[in-house]
């Protein structure tokens, strides 16, 4: 797992397992670019964290299809190219069906569906296309135990990030042609600020009792996992989506 001069680019890269994951690249020697909406001070920070110079904070709301085309055009300007993909950000917005108005229902759909399935959607199509001119290239995206279990409370979660496998899915039999290899990782709970409003609640307790380690994964745990499945020699797992949840969801 050594990334020596591989060019690297993180959506939601300054908090969470985006931020865990770029200091996971950048110890092992890879130029990073992170991207960002809002926060400019933590995607700041979060670069300042990285070993290594040149690395990159990009400003991009990839939920506009412009947007996330500009985010890669950027990076690859700035890099000469990208290596690897990790399709990180998303959005976990509560509206149950039973509570909310039809207002509040779509556009909860509309958001999350934006961010989370269309935006990586659209960063992989067009970051596909230098790395099918330079000869290869590796996606990670970020899913959930959420697509197999379902969020009663955040339908459209769960949607998105079951859209995102089947969407990762097609790709890997589409571009592995073109040397480029997709991966998919699916935590369950993770400790990131997303969640630390669910987990500081009352269902925190239990939540972390759905693992028999009783807790929660770190961002860093999921990092390792995103690194494995973009080093070199995991190639025959294009497709794949690796499971990071502590065994708090089973699937066979």
């Amino acid at each position: 797992m050594e990334f020596l001069d591989k060019r690297v680019l993180i959506t939601g890269g300054s908090r969470g397992i985006g931020r865990a994951t770029a200091i996971a690249f950048a110890n092992q020697g890879a130029q990073v670019a992170i991207n960002f909406v809002r926060n400019r001070r933590a995607a700041e920070r979060t670069i300042e964290s990285l070993k290594g110079a040149e690395h990159l904070a990009v400003k991009a709301d990839i939920s506009l299809p412009n947007s996330a085309e500009s985010l890669v055009q950027t990076v690859v300007e700035a890099f000469g190219g990208i290596d690897i993909v990790i399709n990180n950000a998303g959005v976990y917005v509560p509206h149950p069906v039973d509570e909310s108005t039809y207002e509040q229902w779509q556009a909860a759909w509309r958001q999350t569906l934006r961010i989370n399935l269309l935006g990586a959607a659209n960063v992989s199509f067009c970051a596909a296309q230098q790395m099918i001119q330079q000869g290869g290239g590796r996606i990670v995206n970020v899913s959930s135990r959420g697509a197999f279990r379902g969020e009663p409370q955040h339908p459209a979660y769960g949607a998105s990030k079951a859209g995102l496998n089947a969407m990762s899915q097609s790709m890997a039999q589409a571009l592995a042609k073109y040397n480029i290899f997709i991966g998919v990782v699916a935590p369950g709970f993770v400790e990131t600020d997303m969640a630390k409003k669910i987990l500081k609640g009352k269902a925190g307790k239990a939540i972390k009792q759905q693992s028999p380690l009783g807790r929660v994964a770190k961002p860093e745990e999921v990092a390792k996992a995103i690194l494995f499945l973009a080093s070199e020699g995991t190639e025959f797992m294009t497709g794949a989506i690796l499971d990071v949840n502590g065994a708090s969801y089973l699937r066979s």
